[in-house]
């Protein structure tokens, strides 16, 4: 068992889950730490402001949210959990560009099963993250892009990932001029990205919410342990 002070109480009340807020930060929530005492910065956010909420550490509130979701609300000590707190093996940069209510993936399939992911790739010796996720989207799909705006982080298998929304123009290169690793270019519907397999999974169904609700003024901040692209996600 890890020492008390990698420890976080999961604790709810009325309004739901017990959080303290991070000073000079606005939007930005924590984890209480295991024997911390309430005091003004404590409050308490309701499933539905929680599931968009930016809580670190994000492997934990993973865990949290999922089990919330899954089981409802429950009082227990849990392990420190931050992947944002490694060195990343890889950076990678995507793009979320839509049009017409739709979004652009690129499509594969494995074992007779398509899947989907988010166009983007890791970014380059002393490239940024601006000019990667361009020259990414203009490799894998031939469109051009102008960056709007970071709408996530994620940390997936110690990788590090930043998602920006997108302005692009022209159309969809020819196969033989894409650099995407056999993949399709394909415009997806985007109120069907909760329930089509879409990596990175916990943020596919984000992307539809935000697209209809607004995009968030920081940059989500996300742990995504998922493996089965198949099954539900709404955590």
């Amino acid at each position: 068992m890890p020492d008390d002070t990698a420890l976080l109480n999961i604790q709810f009340d009325d309004i739901g889950l017990v959080v303290t807020t991070e000073p000079g930060e606005g939007g930005a929530y924590s984890l209480p730490r295991h024997g911390g005492v309430p005091d003004s910065s404590w409050c308490s956010l309701p499933l539905a402001e929680a599931l968009h909420a930016r809580i670190r550490p994000v492997g934990t509130a993973e865990t949290v949210l999922r089990d919330w979701v899954a089981e409802g609300t429950a009082h227990q000590v849990a392990a420190w959990d931050d992947p944002a707190a490694a060195d990343p093996v890889r950076v990678r940069a995507g793009a979320v560009v839509i049009r017409d209510e739709r979004m652009l993936l690129i499509g594969f399939e494995e074992d007779g099963q398509p899947f989907y992911e988010i166009p983007g790739g890791g970014v380059e010796d002393g490239e940024t993250l601006h000019t990667a996720v361009v020259r990414e989207l203009r490799e894998e799909s031939g469109l051009s892009g102008e960056v709007v705006r970071e709408v996530a982080r994620v940390w997936k298998d110690d990788r590090r990932e930043h998602y920006f929304l997108l302005r692009a123009e022209g159309t969809i290169g020819a196969p033989t001029e894409l650099d995407n690793h056999g993949g399709t270019p394909t415009w997806i519907p985007v109120d069907q990205l909760p329930t089509t397999p879409v990596w990175p999974r916990r943020l596919a169904w984000r992307i539809a919410h935000w697209h209809t609700t607004g995009w968030p003024v920081r940059p989500a901040e996300l742990a995504d342990s998922i493996n089965d692209l198949q099954a539900d996600c709404t955590w």
